[in-house]
């Protein structure tokens, strides 16, 4: 069992930047930032992998989003530069150990989630 708990959301202007955190409890192999508004379905934003923290964006975050990590700390960041208002959702960590071949971007692959922060970036 991995608890995740994110934190730095808020609200911005257009342009603007957050980071966001998510502190695990423990190790796992695989961990992500997905993001969801109401009535549409979770969507992957970046993965890392822990082993050679290699990074994985979806197009939408690519050149804008930056994923990271500190194995010491266990804790995983993205930091979002250039922020659009269509950034505007609840951004989620989740961590997992075994991959399904689903890729990184599916959440099926993902058993632990955090809890949420909301990112709001106004016009």
């Amino acid at each position: 069992q991995v608890r995740l708990v994110e934190s730095g959301g808020g609200s911005v202007q257009a342009g603007g930047s957050l980071r966001l955190s998510c502190a695990a409890s423990g190790y796992s192999n695989y961990m992500a930032w997905f993001r969801q508004v109401p009535g549409k379905e979770r969507e992957g934003v970046a993965a890392i992998s822990a082993a050679d923290g290699s990074p994985h964006y979806a197009d939408s975050a690519k050149g804008r989003f930056t994923i990271s990590q500190d194995n010491a700390k266990n804790t995983v960041y993205l930091q979002m530069n250039s922020l659009k208002p269509e950034d505007t959702a609840k951004y989620y960590c989740a961590a997992g150990f075994q991959s399904r071949g689903l890729g990184l971007m599916n959440s099926a692959e993902y058993a632990f989630w955090g809890q949420g922060t909301q990112v709001t970036v106004s016009s």
